[in-house]
């Protein structure tokens, strides 16, 4: 086993001008290795995390920063194994996790982290960046567990994300719609697992982080074309008010604690569809747009009739649909045709006709996040669920999954607890597999 304690140092300094002078003489700083740093002040609990190979030269830096000469101490992380591909992966890994873990607001911008291959990261490095992350534990900087944070809302749902060619790519497109003065609604489909409401978050911090904060210096000269549409985005929008409004109240209540956490962000800025009374948008971000009401089987007629008339809407006539395009500019809807099964959602009908409108455009997701399966698994759930398996001896077979019936329910929940205990990411899913003949 290698002694990874041995493998790296964390050395605190005042961050001021003479905690820098300090350590100017230290190796790694003196010899420009590069390294890893957190900047942090316990008082307000905020935290900004880089890394560089000219510490000194960044330290000053930072010192002559209005957003960030107010924080306190400094930690340098700090190795003869790093290198730049290394340093550029725990600054990314740190990034994510010193935010969801919930001690500091990150002042760090979500744009430009890194996520990719580099020799031994998965043999020496991942291992390596626990036993930083354990050390952060043990001075203070970072309280929970790597697993613990993980299974959190604040990982699953964090803007700190990297995102993959397919999301950019199509972050492309959404930018590029939001510019035009002739489009009013994007439509961004996808399935179960696509990203949606990553993307969703992931583009209301980036509108309103300083461009000071973003993240360049990993992009290459093939990439400029991104940044630059960026840089062009926030010339357009330098203030823009906009709102993400989430219909269901549970998964609400869930993006508002998400969003207290978020430098920049507030959780007022997470809205329902009756608060649309309140307040016009420049940009509205409506997740799980499918989720949208009209005046059917709703356990509160009286909230969505005082609201529709505000409007000055007929209660009967109208949806939330329709009070989202009147009060905003420009309308995100991020929006799975497939996952409006109930009678209170706003007929498919109603978001075809939108779609079908000259000043809508719609942009397709594809890669599949959360099950390993990929698209085939789901294109195969799909199929089964939809009756389009022809083949009576058809079996699915994926060399990196698998999938188990079961006849017997207590080897199931027994399987279930085994995988658990492995993985801690196994859930038990439960939906109607019988004709619904109650009122």
């Amino acid at each position: 086993m290698m002694n990874f304690k041995q493998d790296f140092e964390i050395n605190k300094i005042e961050f001021n001008n003479s905690g820098i002078n300090s350590v100017q003489s230290e190796y790694f700083i003196s010899e420009n290795w590069p390294i890893v740093y957190i900047l942090n002040n316990n008082g307000i609990k905020q935290a900004y995390v880089g890394e560089t190979i000219d510490t000194n030269s960044r330290m000053f830096s930072h010192l002559q920063s209005k957003t960030k000469n107010h924080l306190k101490e400094a930690h340098f992380i700090s190795s003869k194994k790093f290198n730049k591909s290394a340093t550029l992966d725990i600054e990314s890994n740190l990034i994510k996790y010193i935010h969801a873990d919930g001690k500091y607001k990150l002042l760090n911008g979500n744009l430009g982290l890194v996520n990719h291959s580099y020799y031994q990261r998965d043999e020496y490095y991942s291992s390596l960046f626990r036993e930083i992350w354990n050390s952060l534990i043990g001075k203070g900087i970072a309280q929970h567990s790597l697993e613990h944070i993980s299974n959190s809302d604040l990982f699953k749902y964090s803007p700190y994300k990297t995102l993959s060619l397919d999301q950019r790519k199509n972050l492309m497109l959404i930018i590029d719609a939001l510019m035009s003065d002739s489009r009013k609604s994007v439509f961004i489909e996808g399935g179960a697992g696509t990203g949606k409401s990553i993307l969703a978050i992931f583009l209301f911090k980036l509108m309103l982080t300083s461009d000071e904060d973003f993240n360049y210096k990993e992009f290459g000269e093939d990439e400029f074309a991104f940044i630059n549409k960026v840089k062009q985005l926030k010339q357009k929008y330098p203030n823009p008010k906009m709102g993400l409004v989430i219909a269901m109240s549970s998964f609400r209540k869930t993006i508002k604690n998400v969003f207290k956490n978020i430098n920049g962000l507030n959780q007022n800025m997470v809205i329902g569809p009756s608060d649309l009374a309140n307040s016009k948008y420049d940009i509205l971000f409506v997740d799980e747009a499918h989720r949208l009401r009209k005046r059917v089987n709703l356990t509160n007629y009286a909230s969505f009739d005082n609201t529709a008339r505000t409007l000055g809407l007929d209660p009967m006539k109208t949806n939330e649909l329709e009070w989202t395009q009147l009060r905003s500019n420009k309308n995100l809807y991020f929006y799975d045709p497939k996952q409006s099964i109930k009678p209170t959602d706003v007929n498919p009908g109603d978001f075809y006709k939108l779609k079908s409108n000259p000043d809508s455009i719609t942009i397709q997701l594809f890669s599949q996040f959360r099950s390993k399966g990929g698209n085939g698994y789901v294109q195969f759930v799909d199929d089964l669920l939809d009756e389009n398996i022809k083949d009576s001896h058809f079996k699915y077979s994926n060399k990196n999954y698998e999938v188990l019936l079961f006849e017997n329910f207590r080897e199931f929940v027994c399987e279930l607890k085994s995988q658990n205990s492995k993985h801690q990411l196994s859930r038990f899913v439960a939906g109607y597999g019988w004709q619904w003949i109650s009122k």
